[in-house]
């Protein structure tokens, strides 16, 4: 009995050895699926986790590269001068007037672009291949073409205009006709992506239940409302989340073609962030500025992840 006591902690602990390296070997669906998103987690967390904490701890910091003195910790100062500054509240202004006039547009566009692709066209692909060319342009590509079109002396668009009797318009010498300018480039360039996302919805909506309402005698216009709406809600949601935080990020198109102006009528909230940051060197500034964006940007994912849900 003496001997058995003895061993017995013995093989205990060899047995405990044999589970752990078992269960390593034969994981549970649990443990397989935490080592299988460990390296994920651990790339998201080098490349977005740590860069949007140093983003934030920079915001509380007096940091500018041309005064030559080293950064010092200044508190809520950076945002207490965002309070006061017009520019700021002019660029977020701007910014959150483009997200509401370009987000309903390009889905208007994207939605109509979308049902006009899944008609039973005999040859699909060179339609669905159209879609694709405005999202495949570079942003600040497409920002150069509207600037041209939309030139005061030789624009496509002014062109257009005086051949049907209506004088041509200065642009950009007007902050509204500018902000005119940039939401239809906006809404052109963007309008594809949506349509794109709104067409695989399109994809997966039975065709038998179309069938069945032609037999209950229901019309395209009633079959729109009660059958692809409601069964397109949760690709629409999808394309809207990304849209807007793109839209909340507006940058190329604006700055290409009117930098800004006329004065800071156009600027927005990115394209203030680059001033700060690159032009004039206020890293403290321009990441208090980034943190304000990116905490816009958050609060509207959550708002569309809530709708998600309670429809869920």
């Amino acid at each position: 009995m003496a001997v058995a006591s003895n061993t017995s902690p013995m093989i205990r602990k060899s047995e405990s050895a044999s589970q752990w390296w078992t269960r390593w070997l034969d994981p549970s669906e649990r443990t397989l699926a935490v080592l299988l998103l460990l390296p994920a987690a651990l790339l998201l967390s080098l490349i977005i986790v740590y860069p949007v904490v140093r983003l934030v701890w920079t915001s509380f910091q007096n940091l500018s590269l041309t005064s030559g003195v080293p950064a010092k910790f200044s508190g809520l100062e950076n945002y207490a001068l965002m309070l006061e500054d017009p520019i700021f509240w002019e660029a977020t202004w701007n910014t959150v007037l483009i997200t509401l006039i370009t987000v309903p547009g390009a889905l208007v566009f994207g939605l109509a672009l979308a049902l006009m692709a899944n008609l039973p066209f005999k040859r699909k692909w060179p339609v669905r291949l159209s879609l694709l060319i405005p999202w495949a342009l570079p942003l600040s590509f497409a920002g150069l073409i509207f600037a041209w079109f939309f030139h005061s002396e030789y624009g496509v668009v002014n062109d257009i205009l005086r051949r049907v009797g209506i004088s041509g318009i200065i642009w950009f010498n007007s902050a509204g006709w500018a902000f005119a300018a940039i939401c239809l480039t906006i809404i052109w360039k963007t309008s594809s992506f949506m349509a794109l996302i709104i067409l695989a919805g399109l994809q997966t909506i039975p065709r038998s239940l179309y069938e069945a309402a032609d037999v209950d005698g229901a019309g395209r216009l009633r079959q729109f409302f009660e059958i692809t709406l409601p069964l397109l809600k949760p690709a629409i949601v999808v394309a809207l989340i990304f849209r807007t935080i793109t839209a909340l990020q507006t940058f190329d198109i604006p700055f290409t073609m009117t930098r800004g102006g006329p004065g800071t009528s156009t600027s927005t909230l990115a394209m203030y962030i680059h001033q700060n940051t690159v032009d004039f060197l206020d890293l403290g500034y321009g990441s208090a500025l980034a943190v304000v964006m990116f905490a816009i940007s958050m609060c509207v994912t959550t708002v569309y992840l809530r709708m998600i849900r309670t429809k869920g």
